[in-house]
C-alpha cells in the first residue's frame, strides 16, 4: 500500500490501518487510561480521552489558569489523533507532568545594603528530543503557572523547528526595570548560583526571554563559568558564551511566518498595515523586519499606553523608538516628543486602531481575549500573529477562526528563533526554517481535516514528533 504523509505522522496505521491495527486499537481501548484512588477511566472516542486527561490536569493543577488553558487547548486539538490511533492517548498522558520542576530562593544585597529575596524557577518539561532549551523570564508577573505553560509551549515549538532540543522555561519574580545595573548583576549572579546545578551544554540551554537580554545573558554566563568551570565559544553554545548574537531572531521568525502564510493565500506582506502590541525585544524586531519587507507598522505599546502613527512608522521613526527603548525602563510615551504626527492613547485601546490588516501580539500572555477578538474581526483585520507567549487565549482563537480571521499560534511563529548562533545570513536562515514550519503545520492540518486551522496543525504535528520518539524511550 502506498505510504502517505498521514501514515508517516501516525506510523501505527493511521486512517488506513490494517485489520491487525484495528484489533490493536480495540485492545488499547480495553485498558484504563487513568487510575486514581481505585477508580478506572476508559474511553471509546478521542473526545472522551481528551476529557479524561484534561480532568486529571485540573485535579493536579487547578490553581494554574494559564497552564490549564493552554494544556486543554492542546489536548482538544489532538482529538482526531486519539480517534485514529488510541495508543497516543497514553503517550499524551505523560504531558500531565514536567520531567522536573525546580523552585528556589534567590537572595542578594541591594544598593541600600538590604537583603532582597525572590523566588527562582526552572521547569524542565521534556528532554525527549534532546537537551532542555527554553527562555528565562524576569518580572513581577513570573509565576510557576506562567512558566509551566511556557515550558510546555517550548517543547512543541522546538519539535517543529528540527532543533533536536527539548523544552524548558525558567526565571524569577524579579523586576529589572526597577533595579539598578549593579543590583541586576548581583541578582543574576545569585540566581545562577542555584540554577547552575541543573543546566549545562548537554543538559539544559537557557535562552532569552522577558526582561532577559544582552546584559542579563552576560551576567548569567559570567557567573555560570565561574562556578561550573564549563565554557562556551563566544557567540554560541550555552548562553552564547555571554555574547548574544541575534536578539532579533524571534521577531524576524514571527514576521517570516506571517509572510509565508500570506503568500500561500496569494497575498504579500508588502503594504500591509500592521498593529504591534508591546515594545520589547521581539516587538522592535518585528517592526524592523516589517519595514524591511515593505509593510507598514502603526503602533507600539507598553504598560503606560500606546503610540500610533496614522501614516506608519518609517525607518527614521523606528530608529527614534529603538533609541528610547534601549534605555532600561524607558516608556514608549516619550516618543510623542520626537514626533509631530504620533498619537498617544490608553494601552487597552490599541485594538481600536483603524485600517489594520495584521495584528502582531508581542506584549504579554492573554492580551487578546474574546472581547478583543471580536473587536479585531469587526475592524476588518484578516490575521492575528502571536509574537509572545500565548498572547491569544484559546477562547479568542476559536472566535477568530469562527469569524474568518487567520490566527498564527506562538508555538509555530517563534519556532525559528532558537536555531541562530552564528548564522551568517540570519534572514535567509529564518526564512528557510519558517517556510518548513509553516508548510509542515499547514499540511498536517489538512491531513487531519482541519484545513486552515494553524493551531490544530501546530499541536498535532509537534505532538506526534515528540510522542513517536517518547514511545521508544519507554515509561520514564
Amino acid at each position: 500500500m502506498k505510504s502517505t504523509n498521514l501514515a508517516r505522522l501516525t506510523p501505527t496505521g493511521g486512517v488506513h490501518g490494517t485489520k491487525r491495527v484495528v484489533v490493536n486499537q480495540r485492545q488499547w481501548r480495553d485498558k484504563p487510561l487513568l487510575k486514581f484512588e481505585g477508580q478506572e477511566r476508559y474511553f471509546k472516542t478521542g473526545t472522551e480521552a481528551v476529557q479524561i486527561i484534561t480532568d486529571e490536569a485540573k485535579r493536579r493543577d487547578g490553581d494554574k489558569k494559564l497552564y490549564l488553558e493552554q494544556f486543554e487547548a492542546m489536548m482538544q486539538s489532538l482529538t482526531p489523533v486519539f480517534d485514529r490511533a488510541p495508543r497516543y492517548a497514553w503517550l499524551a498522558k505523560a504531558f500531565l507532568e514536567p520531567e522536573r520542576s525546580i523552585e528556589f530562593r534567590v537572595s542578594f544585597l541591594d544598593d541600600s545594603g538590604s537583603v532582597r529575596t525572590h523566588r527562582g524557577y526552572r521547569i524542565q518539561y521534556s528532554s525527549t528530543l534532546g537537551p532542555y532549551e527554553g527562555p528565562l523570564h524576569f518580572g513581577v508577573d513570573v509565576t510557576s503557572d506562567k512558566l509551566k505553560s511556557c515550558a510546555l509551549g517550548t517543547c512543541f515549538a522546538n519539535a517543529l523547528n528540527g532543533s533536536k532540543l527539548g523544552g524548558a522555561a525558567g526565571g524569577a519574580n524579579f523586576d529589572p526595570q526597577r533595579s539598578s545595573e549593579s543590583e541586576i548583576q548581583r541578582f543574576c549572579q545569585s540566581y545562577m548560583s542555584e540554577l547552575s546545578k541543573y543546566i549545562g551544554p548537554s543538559t539544559d540551554l537557557p535562552s532569552i526571554g522577558q526582561a532577559v537580554g544582552r546584559a542579563e545573558v552576560g551576567y548569567l554566563y559570567g557567573h555560570f563559568k565561574r562556578v561550573s568551570n564549563l565554557y562556551s565559544p563566544h557567540g554560541s553554545g550555552l548562553l552564547w558564551g555571554g555574547a548574544l548574537p541575534h536578539p532579533e531572531a524571534y521577531g524576524y521568525s514571527v514576521v517570516h511566518f506571517a509572510k509565508h502564510a500570506l503568500e500561500e493565500r496569494g497575498e504579500t506582506i508588502e503594504g500591509k498595515r500592521c498593529a504591534i502590541t508591546g515594545s520589547g525585544k521581539i516587538a522592535l524586531a518585528v517592526a524592523e523586519r516589517l519595514i524591511a519587507l515593505g509593510a507598514i507598522p502603526l503602533t507600539f505599546s507598553d504598560q503606560s499606553g500606546h503610540v500610533y502613527e496614522p501614516d506608519g512608522i518609517t525607518e527614521a521613526k523606528f530608529q527614534k523608538v529603538n533609541a528610547i527603548k534601549q534605555e532600561r525602563g524607558a516608556r514608549i510615551g516619550r516618543y510623542i516628543i520626537a514626533s509631530t504626527t504620533a498619537k498617544y492613547n490608553d494601552r487597552k485601546n490599541i485594538f481600536d486602531t483603524p485600517s489594520v490588516d495584521i495584528v502582531f501580539a508581542a506584549a504579554t500572555s492573554s492580551e487578546i481575549d474574546v472581547a478583543e477578538a471580536h473587536k479585531i474581526a469587526d475592524s476588518g483585520c484578516k490575521m492575528v500573529v502571536d509574537a509572545a507567549h500565548a498572547p491569544t487565549t484559546p477562547a479568542a482563537a476559536r472566535v477568530l477562526k469562527k469569524l474568518g480571521v487567520l490566527h498564527a499560534p506562538y508555538k509555530a511563529t517563534l519556532a525559528a528563533g532558537v536555531l541562530l548562533d552564528n548564522a551568517e545570513d540570519i534572514t535567509k536562515t529564518i526564512d528557510d526554517i519558517t517556510a518548513k514550519v509553516y508548510f509542515d503545520v499547514s499540511k498536517t492540518a489538512i491531513d487531519y481535516n482541519a484545513r486552515g486551522d494553524l493551531n490544530a496543525g501546530t499541536n498535532i504535528s509537534s505532538f506526534l514528533k515528540i510522542a513517536n520518539l517518547m514511545d521508544a524511550h519507554g515509561a520514564i
